[in-house]
């Protein structure tokens, strides 16, 4: 369809002759690339909506940032204090268990937090244009500050324990960045079907707490890859992906070129489906919210 936009020329105009701007629908871009280019033009309203993440977040909180310091500390020493007996021979347990816990917290708390943003964008969406993904993606970059600030007292519980730290410390940005693509992949996903079925929030939360346990966040992976012959671990994506962070963090090594390419697929798969799936229904949105 071709759709004609005349445009009336003003006085200072007199030797220009009029425009006709002729948009075809037939030849618009594909959505993923579309939005993609999009998010880069609206780069700002992204920082701004971290922003406001952070600010809203935190505003009302007597501790403030401290509060990102001390929950995943306070559940630590919670994990500690129940399984310690049970995996006692784990060395350096509360390392492990804090290691495990700050990757499931940002892949759950951002993967839910994308799935209410769309929704509390919905006015916004529905009176401006705006890069529907923008939402996500803001709930992406809120879970990477909070990451990075929780990083803190794991390197603390690290120093006290005296658990070892090596160079492969270094690895933690990469790292990040692969996290950050699997989580937004996810929470791109989930979003595009939440707006049809709101159903699927509640449900995710089920399914999210099956997974924690099915995943080595508190429990030894040696105890877990008894489980159906360690079929469960092979088939679970977040295994590579706190594997990974485990062998940088609590081990203190370089992840073999095997895992780090798995970790590093799995990411980028799971970016691409999401955001295929995302932009292709992100023009019906408006109808729906």
């Amino acid at each position: 369809m071709y759709i004609i936009i005349s445009r009336k020329k003003f006085p200072e105009e007199k030797n220009m002759q009029s425009v006709n701007e002729i948009y075809d629908s037939a030849k618009r871009r594909h959505p993923a690339i579309e939005e993609l280019i999009n998010v880069f033009k609206y780069k700002d309203l992204f920082i701004q909506l971290i922003r406001r993440d952070l600010v809203s977040r935190y505003k009302r909180s007597i501790l403030g940032v401290a509060w990102t310091l001390l929950n995943p500390l306070g559940t630590m020493l919670v994990m500690t204090i129940v399984f310690s007996r049970v995996f006692g021979g784990v060395q350096f347990y509360p390392v492990y268990v804090l290691s495990g816990l700050l990757v499931w917290n940002f892949f759950s708390q951002t993967t839910q937090h994308s799935m209410d943003s769309l929704l509390w964008g919905s006015t916004l969406l529905k009176k401006i244009y705006l890069p529907r993904s923008a939402f996500i993606l803001s709930s992406i970059g809120t879970g990477v500050v909070n990451f990075i600030l929780s990083l803190i007292p794991l390197f603390i519980i690290m120093l006290i324990l005296k658990s070892p730290i090596s160079l492969s410390l270094i690895m933690i940005p990469v790292f990040i960045l692969c996290l950050a693509f699997f989580s937004l992949g996810v929470g791109l996903f989930l979003s595009a079907y939440s707006i049809y079925f709101p159903d699927i929030s509640d449900m995710y939360i089920i399914v999210l707490r099956a997974w924690m346990y099915l995943s080595p966040v508190i429990i030894p992976e040696d105890t877990l890859s008894g489980f159906l012959n360690g079929f469960v671990l092979k088939l679970n994506p977040l295994y590579y992906i706190i594997k990974t962070f485990r062998l940088i963090i609590y081990e203190g090594k370089f992840p073999s070129p095997k895992l780090f390419l798995a970790t590093f697929a799995i990411s980028l798969i799971m970016f691409v489906i999401g955001w295929i799936v995302f932009t292709k229904r992100a023009d019906e949105f408006a109808y729906h919210i």
